[in-house]
C-alpha cells in the first residue's frame, strides 16, 4: 500500500526519545492537515508515536512495517477540527450502516486525506481528499444520493456546502464520521 505523504522524517538508528523530538520538530512546520511520514527503526516508536499523537492532539493515522522500517503516519491537527458545522443535511453513522446493510443505491464520498482513507474506509467509498474536491466534482453524480464522510464531521460539512452550492441535490453529511465508525466487515 501506497501513501502519500507531506513530508517525510528520517528517524532511522534513532533511540527513544529523539524519534518523538524529531517527530516534534517537524509537526511544527507543517500546515494543518498534513501528514508526516516517520521512519524509524526503534521498534518502541510506534507506541511512543501513537501516545504522543494522542497526547497533543494530532491524530495518529498507522504504521506500516518495510524491511525491519517503521514508517508512521500522523496527521497534524487543525483549528478546523472544532468548528461549528453549519450543512443541515446530517445522518448519524448507524443509520448509514442501516442504509449501506440495506443495498440502497449511493456514493460514500470520503474527503479525507489518502493515507487516512489507505488505512480506514468504508467499503466501495469514494476517495476524493477536500482539498481535490472542486477539480473533481464532475466525477460524481449530480443527482445522486450522496453521503459525505471525514474523521469528526467537519471536512465533509465543508464538502457537503461545496457540493449543494454546485447542485448536487441530495448531500448527507456523515456524523460523527470515521473517528467513531464501527467497521462490520
Amino acid at each position: 500500500m501506497a501513501i502519500k505523504a507531506d513530508v517525510v522524517l528520517d528517524a532511522k538508528g534513532l533511540a527513544c526519545p529523539m524519534p518523538i523530538v524529531r517527530t516534534k520538530k517537524a509537526m511544527s512546520d507543517l500546515a494543518s492537515g498534513q501528514v508526516l511520514q516517520v521512519e524509524a527503526t526503534d521498534k518502541g516508536s510506534k507506541a511512543d508515536l501513537k501516545a504522543w499523537a494522542e497526547s497533543t492532539g494530532h491524530q495518529y493515522i498507522g504504521t506500516l512495517e518495510e524491511d525491519g522500517v517503521l514508517k508512521h503516519y500522523i496527521r497534524k491537527s487543525s483549528t478546523d477540527e472544532k468548528t461549528e458545522k453549519k450543512y443541515p443535511h446530517v445522518i448519524p453513522n448507524e443509520e448509514l450502516q442501516e442504509k449501506i446493510d440495506k443495498g440502497e443505491p449511493m456514493t460514500i464520498l470520503d474527503v479525507r486525506e489518502e493515507a487516512e482513507y489507505a488505512f480506514q474506509h468504508i467499503p466501495n467509498a469514494v476517495s476524493i481528499p477536500l482539498g481535490e474536491l472542486d477539480e473533481k466534482m464532475d466525477e460524481l453524480d449530480k443527482d445522486g444520493q450522496i453521503y459525505v464522510v471525514c474523521r469528526t464531521g467537519n471536512r465533509s460539512d465543508m464538502a457537503a456546502s461545496k457540493l449543494a452550492a454546485k447542485g448536487f441535490s441530495h448531500v448527507v453529511n456523515v456524523v460523527p464520521g470515521m473517528s467513531k465508525w464501527q467497521n462490520k466487515q
